[in-house]
C-alpha cells in the first residue's frame, strides 16, 4: 500500500513538474528556493540560496516574474529590490515568527533614546521595519557590516543570537533587541552533547541563530552558505548539523559520499515548509498570492538593503 502511494505521489510530481516549465516559459518567470524549502521545491529552483544571494538574484533578474520559495519578507525584499516585476509566493501563510518579534513603535523608541546610534537589521524583518533602518544585513555579511559602520553604538533588530555572536566578533556596542529564530533556538546544549557522545568522530558545524551557548560548542560557525561550503571542502566524513533540515538537501547534493546528522529533529521550520510543488504550480497559473509593499515603504527600504548588497 505505502509503495502505490510512493508511486502516485512520484507519478503527481513529474507531471507537477512538466507543467512548471511550461509556466515558467509562458510567464518568463524565475524560481528563486531558499536552503530551508522542502526538497522537492529545491530540486526544481533555479536558483537555491540563503537570503543574501536570493536578494542579489532577485535585484538582477530579467525574469517578468518572481517565484519566491521562502518565507513572507523574503518575497517582500524581492519586490522591494526588483518593483516592476512581478512577486509571487507560493503560500502567504509562510511568514517568519523572528520578523514579527520586531515592531515600528518600538523600534521608534528604541531610536529616540539613541539618537546617535545606527539601525542595523537582519534581512529576517518586515519591509516597515526595513523602511525605519539605516542598512540590512544577512548571517552571511553580518560582521562585514557591523564593520563597515563608523559608529559609537548599533541598534541590531531582531535576533539577539546573531547579534551577540556579532558583537562579540566585531567588539562594537549594540543594543540587541530580544527577538530569535524559533527553530534555531530550540538547539540546547544537551542535544549536542548527546550528538557528540553518539557521533564522536563528527564535526558540529553551527548557526549563529543559535543560543551563544550552543555556538561557542561549534567546530564551525557561519551562515547557512558558509556550513555548506565548510562541509563540501572538509576532509571529514562526518557531521552533526546545527541549522534548519532542509540544508540537508544541497548537504547530500555537494557530499554524497559524507553523513550529515542534524542536531535534533526539532531543527524543521514550519513556515519554510507550508510551501510544497503543487502551490507552486497553482501560484503561477492563478497568478496569486502576489507580494505588495506600499511604495513610500519600499523607497526608505530599498535604501538599506541596497547599502547591505554594496558591502563586500
Amino acid at each position: 500500500m505505502e509503495a502505490l502511494a510512493l508511486e502516485r505521489k512520484q507519478e503527481q510530481n513529474r507531471e507537477l513538474r512538466i507543467r512548471l516549465e511550461e509556466l515558467k516559459k509562458e510567464r518568463n518567470a524565475i524560481i528563486l528556493a531558499h536552503y530551508y524549502q522542502r526538497d522537492e521545491i529545491q530540486e526544481v529552483a533555479d536558483f537555491r540560496g540563503d537570503s543574501f544571494l536570493l536578494a542579489q538574484k532577485a535585484a538582477e533578474t530579467d525574469a517578468d516574474v518572481i517565484v519566491f520559495c521562502g518565507v513572507h519578507f523574503m518575497g517582500e525584499s524581492a519586490k522591494i529590490l526588483a518593483p516592476n516585476k512581478i512577486v509571487l509566493i507560493p503560500d502567504e501563510r509562510a511568514g517568519c515568527p523572528m520578523a514579527d518579534m520586531v515592531n515600528v513603535d518600538g523600534l521608534r523608541k528604541l531610536k529616540a533614546q539613541h539618537p546617535n546610534a545606527k539601525v542595523v537589521t537582519y534581512i529576517n524583518s518586515s519591509a516597515e521595519i526595513k523602511a525605519e533602518t539605516d542598512i540590512c544585513c544577512t548571517s552571511a555579511n553580518a560582521v562585514r557590516v557591523i564593520e563597515s559602520l563608523d559608529a559609537e553604538e548599533i541598534i541590531w533588530v531582531p535576533d539577539k543570537n546573531l547579534g551577540q555572536y556579532v558583537q562579540d566578533q566585531t567588539g562594537k556596542k549594540m543594543i540587541i533587541w530580544e527577538g530569535y529564530c524559533n527553530t534555531h533556538d530550540m538547539l540546547t546544549v544537551k542535544d549536542v552533547v548527546e550528538m557528540r557522545a553518539k557521533y564522536p568522530e563528527a564535526e558540529f558545524v553551527v548557526h549563529p541563530e543559535c543560543r551563544p551557548e550552543v555556538v561557542a560548542m561549534g567546530d564551525f560557525v557561519g551562515s547557512t552558505t558558509a556550513i555548506l561550503e565548510y562541509c563540501r571542502k572538509s576532509n571529514r566524513r562526518q557531521f552533526i548539523v546545527g541549522t534548519e533540515d532542509g540544508t540537508g538537501y544541497q548537504l547530500r547534493l555537494d557530499s554524497p559520499d559524507k553523513e550529515f546528522h542534524f542536531a535534533t529533529k526539532f531543527l524543521v521550520c514550519p513556515n519554510m515548509k507550508v510551501n510544497n510543488l503543487k502551490k507552486l504550480v497553482k501560484c503561477l497559473e492563478t497568478m496569486k498570492p502576489q507580494i505588495y509593499v506600499p511604495p513610500a515603504v519600499a523607497d526608505k527600504a530599498r535604501t538599506s538593503l541596497e547599502r547591505m548588497l554594496q558591502v563586500r
